[in-house]
């Protein structure tokens, strides 16, 4: 049984998930069809998520996500990586160029993950502050994450001891 209160994708390695792509049903227009496709990632320890994605005029959108255990906001933020490429397969749509990330989309560095990133991200915030500058607005540029997830990454590094701690505890 699972005890995390959250999934943790951004922990776990894409090679340890297994992702389903099915259709589910179709509808034609005048202007073209509208397709919805069933997504699943499961992985060993019994963890899985479940999504319904929908295609239209040559854009995938998720349309409901349910999780066992749940997703953070960072997790859903993942979970488009993981999910993408199958999906587009199974529609028959091919994905975007990593060069251009197109509409809506942004092009993320390549940032590793675990102690290899936890160490870097605590390089560029050390960097950071030694030249005077805003350190969570140097990570967050490095990593291209939001605010939350550099937070959070920048959590991960002090607990794992690459930084000292933020503040006295009483």
């Amino acid at each position: 049984m699972l005890e995390a209160s959250f999934l943790n994708l951004s922990d776990r390695c894409p090679t340890d998930g297994v992702v389903s792509v099915w259709p589910a049903w179709e509808v034609r227009e005048d202007r073209g069809n509208t397709s919805w496709f069933t997504v699943r990632l499961a992985f060993p320890d019994g963890a899985r998520v479940d999504a319904l994605a929908v295609v239209s005029e040559g854009c995938v959108s998720l349309e409901d996500v349910r999780a066992l255990p749940a997703l953070s906001l960072d997790d859903l933020a993942v979970l488009a990586d993981w999910i993408e490429e199958p999906i587009f397969e199974a529609c028959g749509l091919a994905p975007e160029p990593a060069g251009d990330p197109g509409p809506g989309r942004r092009a993320r560095p390549a940032w590793p993950r675990g102690l290899e990133g936890r160490r870097l991200v605590a390089e560029e915030y050390r960097a950071a502050q030694e030249d005077g500058y805003d350190p969570v607005l140097a990570v967050m540029h490095a990593t291209g994450h939001s605010r939350r997830k550099t937070l959070r990454l920048i959590s991960q590094a002090r607990d794992a001891g690459y930084l000292t701690p933020g503040h006295a505890r009483r």
